[in-house]
């Protein structure tokens, strides 16, 4: 037996993109990553609900 190089399940979370979407009521950037795409999302200061359709992608990094 070998021992890994990562962490066992890697595999399932390496092609993952972190996206940073910003609340359209109080501006708080709010990170999201792509497997999280179809769930429902809040800000975490003010506890608005984000359409995460409506963010834009400034750049990456």
């Amino acid at each position: 037996m070998t021992t890994p190089k990562h962490c066992p399940g890697f595999e399932n979370f390496r092609n993952l993109k972190s996206f940073e979407c910003q609340c359209p009521e109080c501006g708080a950037t709010k990170e999201v990553f792509s497997d999280e795409f179809d769930k429902k999302h809040k800000c975490d200061k003010c506890g608005k609900d984000i359409d995460f359709a409506q963010c834009t992608i400034d750049g990456s990094v």
